[in-house]
């Protein structure tokens, strides 16, 4: 019997491969009226975008029926939005997904488990992604019900937008994220994010990417929503903000700072921090430095909106929070203008949850309202907002080799950017999830992939 050698062995499993009949690729032609490929650029009218197999292959002129170089085997579907305008599928890089704000907040805290947590996620994941938003930054909350969220909806488990966490906020001792109002033993054992001093908040930032958090959150003033009348600014310290930025960037993670007081922000950035959430009360000369250092606003306006309106009704809120919702939510927006002249970046977030899931698109009108042409709006919640987030490679624009994240608006979003409010289309990985023939009581078509 003759010896069958390595060599043989290699030629004949080679030889057999080489027999298998290529896996059927999956095609999605997208025939568009607009295009817009790139937000800023040139927009294309009557043309085809090409996806394979979940990302974006081309994009043609002319409606095709066709993929070019596409085989007998190959799956080919044809989804016509030739009246509509389609772009980069949309992200918002301050959100709350497991949660959402309520009259019965404080009660809540001490009957709501992680758990119930995690099923809310379930919902307001998938309105947001309805809505067009197809990548969230999620800004804090529970630290694993907020990571049980985000890993369902990257194996393909859940519905939802790509999904970036930044676990649960740092704060100081009884600083905005900490359990304040409430009895002594009721919150005896701090939260993980709750630390004081250097050390402590060194501490904090490992135990977080511990369980693998992709964003380090932290609360470097105070806040409208908790139950305290220590004010809207600085509360860590020089010495403890320093302290999270260089654990942070050490390990690999860049750093969101909720501020709104002017000193607040200011040490913030100091510190190196990669974006400031909200800024409400940022000045000219913060603004530059901001430029000068490539810190990201996200300006959050809805939220400012909402807790003005929130508070009109005397009974909503404590008297503590009242007072400071009347006082933000009055002034934020003057930063935005502010920002913008001094050439700071700007990336979209709504502070979800503190608006109700599902309308942050509503965040554009008021970007455009306080200064931003609808371009640059739009530019927020594309390109700016995929540079931040370190995923520009893979989202942001409708060029080859990106995931196929699209939606579809009727109008014209550059003449008027509310038509982002009406989305009728949402692709995710080239999966579809909505679209005029598919209403939403009808169900998801079909189940998403894995994420890369």
């Amino acid at each position: 019997m003759r010896r069958l050698t390595l060599a043989h062995l290699v030629l004949l499993g080679t030889t057999a491969l080489a027999a298998m009949p290529a896996a059927a690729a999956e095609y999605s032609l997208i025939q568009a009226g607009t295009v817009i490929a790139v937000p800023g650029a040139p927009a294309r009218h009557n043309a085809t975008l090409i996806v394979k197999d979940g990302r974006i292959a081309s994009i043609a002129d002319g409606f095709l029926t066709a993929a070019p170089g596409a085989g007998g085997t190959d799956h080919q579907r044809v989804l016509n939005l030739q009246a509509q305008t389609i772009l980069p599928g949309l992200i918002d890089c301050h959100v709350h997904l497991t949660g959402q704000e309520s009259p019965n907040d404080q009660l809540e805290a001490v009957t709501h488990t992680d758990h119930a947590s995690v099923a809310d996620g379930v919902l307001y994941a998938g309105r947001t992604l309805y809505a067009g938003f197809t990548t969230v930054r999620d800004a804090g909350g529970e630290l694993q019900a907020v990571l049980a969220l985000r890993d369902g909806i990257r194996k393909g488990e859940i519905k939802g937008p790509r999904m970036i966490s930044a676990g649960e906020p740092l704060s100081a001792t009884g600083g905005h994220a900490d359990a304040n109002g409430f009895r002594p033993d009721i919150f005896a054992t701090p939260g993980p994010g709750i630390c004081d001093g250097a050390d402590a908040c060194r501490r904090a930032v490992r135990y977080e990417v511990k369980y693998r958090v992709d964003w380090i959150k932290i609360m470097a003033t105070g806040g409208v929503l908790d139950d305290s009348a220590a004010g809207t600014d600085q509360q860590f310290t020089d010495d403890e903000l320093r302290a999270i930025m260089s654990t942070a960037h050490a390990l690999g993670r860049k750093v969101a700072a909720h501020a709104h007081g002017l000193a607040g922000i200011r040490a913030a950035v100091l510190a190196g921090v990669d974006s400031i959430e909200h800024g409400t009360f940022l000045d000219d000369a913060t603004a530059k430095l901001m430029h000068d250092r490539g810190t990201y606003l996200v300006p959050t306006l809805l939220a400012g909106q909402e807790v003005l309106k929130l508070a009109q009704n005397p009974d909503y809120f404590p008297p503590a929070v009242r007072a400071k919702a009347l006082d933000v939510g009055a002034k934020m927006g003057t930063h935005v203008a502010r920002a913008k002249a001094a050439g700071v970046k700007i990336a979209f977030g709504t502070d979800s949850a503190v608006s109700p899931h599902g309308e942050n698109a509503q965040e554009f009108a008021l970007l455009v309202k306080h200064g931003l042409t609808p371009v640059e709006a739009i530019q927020t919640a594309t390109v700016n907002a995929a540079a931040l987030l370190n995923l520009s490679a893979e989202i942001g624009t409708l060029e080859p080799g990106k995931s196929a994240d699209v939606i579809a608006v009727a109008g014209d979003p550059v003449r008027d950017v509310t038509q982002l409010e009406h989305v009728t289309f949402v692709m995710k990985q080239g999966a579809v999830y909505k679209s005029p023939n598919l209403g939403e009581a009808d169900g998801w078509l079909p189940s998403p992939p894995a994420e890369r």
